[in-house]
């Protein structure tokens, strides 16, 4: 409990140090940049231990998959940051525990949906609506928001099926850091052309706040807290660990209004509440059920 807790707060601060920093460096380059980080890390990791990233295990083809998700699911976050709050980003991302729930019930039986996980499903997608409505009918926000809310809830969907990839495949089974690094350098591959092609590199000033979200970004973030989820992964449910994931759109919201002064409509405010309430059903309706 408590390192799934230590866990969302890391997670609700990134998409705001990302945007903090987006006016000294692109969230895409950003992004990029810290996969070329932790991907350094995981390999000296890997250089002291048993394990190989080279050794033919079987492992090649979801890794390659897993790793292509994963580099879509952090360019529709950096291209989303773009148009809309780290706020909303943070609540949008992380509905990814109700399309683990909706692949996982379609792929293995013990992680089968109740009624009532249905239901949450169905409150957290009213949700998502109410948050759209009142995007779409406030005059403070636009087509812009709409835009980079979509691409929040795509990115959402892309984790989602990331995690079902993971439980379903030969990856199950294989170290956390080499599951980690088949997704570092897949997205290395997939993502710094992009930013090249794009100019990024040309409008990139490495200020303090830029170092800082990078740093936090390539060593928290992508090395150390993911080694630790994909740990945890192997060891539990993910209906277990999805229980906690309420809790990081919790943390993303309160970073961003205390340190982007980022606004909150009440339309948003209802719209989370109730996509919060609905994944806490779909992620804990089951819990006195699951085995130890």
């Amino acid at each position: 409990m408590a390192t799934m807790l230590l866990l969302c707060m890391i997670w609700g601060m990134q998409q705001v140090l990302i945007k903090a920093a987006a006016g000294d460096m692109t969230p895409l380059l950003q992004i990029t940049l810290r996969s070329v980080i932790s991907a350094t890390l995981i390999a000296l990791l890997m250089a002291f231990s048993s394990v190989r990233f080279w050794v033919r295990d079987g492992t090649w083809r979801a890794g390659l998959l897993v790793g292509a998700l994963f580099s879509a699911e952090f360019f529709l976050v950096a291209e989303g940051l773009n148009y809309t709050t780290a706020s909303h980003m943070a609540v949008f991302l992380y509905t990814s525990p109700i399309f683990t729930a909706l692949g996982l019930h379609l792929f293995l039986p013990d992680e089968r949906l109740s009624l009532h996980q249905w239901l949450g499903i169905g409150l957290a997608f009213l949700g998502i609506v109410t948050v759209f409505f009142g995007s779409a009918t406030n005059p403070g926000t636009g087509p812009d928001m709409i835009l980079g809310d979509t691409m929040g809830i795509l990115a959402g969907g892309v984790w989602g099926l990331t995690t079902v990839v993971i439980r379903i495949s030969s990856l199950s089974e294989a170290a956390p850091t080499k599951t980690l690094q088949y997704q570092l350098l897949t997205s290395i591959f997939l993502l710094l052309p992009v930013a090249f092609l794009n100019g990024h590199f040309a409008t990139a000033v490495f200020t303090p706040i830029a170092w800082l979200s990078l740093l936090f970004q390539g060593v928290v973030v992508s090395f150390a807290s993911y080694l630790v989820w994909f740990s945890m992964m192997r060891k539990y449910l993910a209906s277990r660990l999805s229980v906690f994931s309420f809790l990081t759109p919790i943390f993303g919201v309160a970073f961003g209004v205390l340190l982007l002064q980022e606004p909150l409509s009440s339309s948003f405010i209802v719209g989370t509440l109730l996509v919060l309430f609905g994944i806490s059903i779909v992620s804990s309706a089951r819990l006195p059920l699951l085995r130890k």
